[in-house]
């Protein structure tokens, strides 16, 4: 499942460098997050490190985008070939 940045995002800047897959963008009022590049950092680390870095635990499950562990590795090897200009 792809994660998602809530409107209680205060725009930080703190999750936008953590993020392996660049699936972190500026949004018109709060940061977002791209479901297409979101592999919640499987491939790259344990645990989603821009969770752990929010400071207001704004990032959550988006329940729009629900996959296993193993369609979100499928993505990170799929990434780690041809990147993220394909999205």
């Amino acid at each position: 499942m792809a994660l998602l940045i809530t409107n209680q995002c205060i725009n930080c800047d703190m999750c936008l460098a953590e993020c392996p897959n660049q699936a972190i963008f500026e949004g018109e009022k709060f940061y977002e997050i791209n479901a297409e590049l979101c592999t919640e950092c499987v491939g790259f680390y344990d645990r989603q490190t821009c969770v752990d870095v929010c400071p207001i635990e704004c990032i959550v499950p988006d329940p729009q985008h629900q996959e296993t562990k193993e369609q979100l590795l499928n993505r990170f090897h799929y990434l780690s070939l041809f990147g993220s200009k394909r999205f």
